[in-house]
């Protein structure tokens, strides 16, 4: 899909949408477009950052596995609030899961869950599998949970798993998936978000030195998308955006004060989606410039 395409006008989708009518609209307009262009086009259809947001996370999962269905889908890899191998205990057993996971992204409106298992033999280092649970298989289950504070219109749910059948992923569980999904979730949303601040850009006629700036981030996120997810060099790249796109903070207040004052209170709750994975994304920093020998300290 051409920068003119996701550049220039655009009509949002209507609100109200179920998630999944929402999404498959995205797509529909998408046609065959990558995973960058897809979180781009996303967030100038999206009515909110919580649908941005959605955007971006769905176009993440499609970079880190081309081959998912055209449908809802979410990750699922956190239990008691970590994500480390030795700390997960859902069990993967020939191809039957058991176990629970903290955070299923879009609840029931998701067709399918990517799900991290543990299933190295007794006594061996941990080591993780990725699977695939259709939703409404059996032995799977979701629990709802609060709405959040933060991005209200998009549910999530725990997820239980009891004798779940799925298909197993070829790979390292962690390797291919699990940690390179951290660096596309953050590219992806990052752009995805974006995008929507540059719809309002265009709509509400902000000034043209913030559009500009905008579109600017949104190229060097195109950049990032091209990098491959694990390298130093990406992680260096991704924080010089994340850099960019933070100096635009006093712009942007300054654009949402001009405007309707709903707005203005949405995008104060929600801006918070960018700095959740920020102190992960500091010490993958960290680690970069020690790999690629810019540490003073060397």
């Amino acid at each position: 899909m051409p920068w003119k395409c996701l550049l220039g006008p655009q009509d949002r989708l209507p609100p109200g949408l179920a998630l999944d009518d929402w999404y498959a609209e995205l797509l529909t307009r998408a046609e065959c477009a990558g995973s960058f262009e897809l979180a781009v086009l996303g967030g100038r259809l999206a009515t909110s950052p919580g649908l941005a947001f959605l955007a971006g996370y769905q176009a993440a999962l499609r970079a880190l596995w081309p081959a998912a269905p055209r449908s809802l889908g979410a990750l699922c890899v956190t239990e008691k609030k970590s994500v480390r191998p030795a700390d997960l205990q859902t069990r993967l057993e020939g191809l039957v899961l058991h176990g629970r996971k903290d955070f299923a992204t879009a609840a029931d409106s998701a067709a399918w869950w990517l799900v991290a298992a543990r299933d190295e033999e007794e006594g061996q280092p941990p080591r993780i599998a990725m699977t695939v649970v259709q939703a409404g298989a059996p032995g799977a289950k979701l629990e709802a949970l609060p709405a959040l504070p933060l991005m209200p219109d998009i549910p999530h749910a725990r997820l239980l798993l009891d004798g779940a059948h799925c298909e197993r992923l070829p790979g390292d569980g962690w390797e291919a998936y699990s940690k390179p999904f951290r660096t596309l979730e953050d590219t992806h949303v990052l752009a995805a978000v974006c995008a929507w601040l540059y719809g309002l850009a265009v709509e509400h006629q902000w000034p043209a030195e913030l559009s500009l700036r905008l579109s600017g981030v949104l190229a060097g996120c195109a950049e990032v998308s091209r990098q491959p997810a694990s390298q130093p060099e990406t992680h260096l790249l991704l924080a010089g955006v994340f850099s960019q796109f933070e100096s635009l903070a006093s712009a942007l207040d300054a654009a949402f004060a001009s405007g309707a004052a709903e707005q203005a209170v949405v995008w104060k709750r929600d801006k918070g989606v960018l700095a959740i994975a920020g102190s992960a994304r500091a010490k993958r920093l960290e680690k970069a410039r020690v790999a690629i020998g810019l540490d003073p300290r060397q």
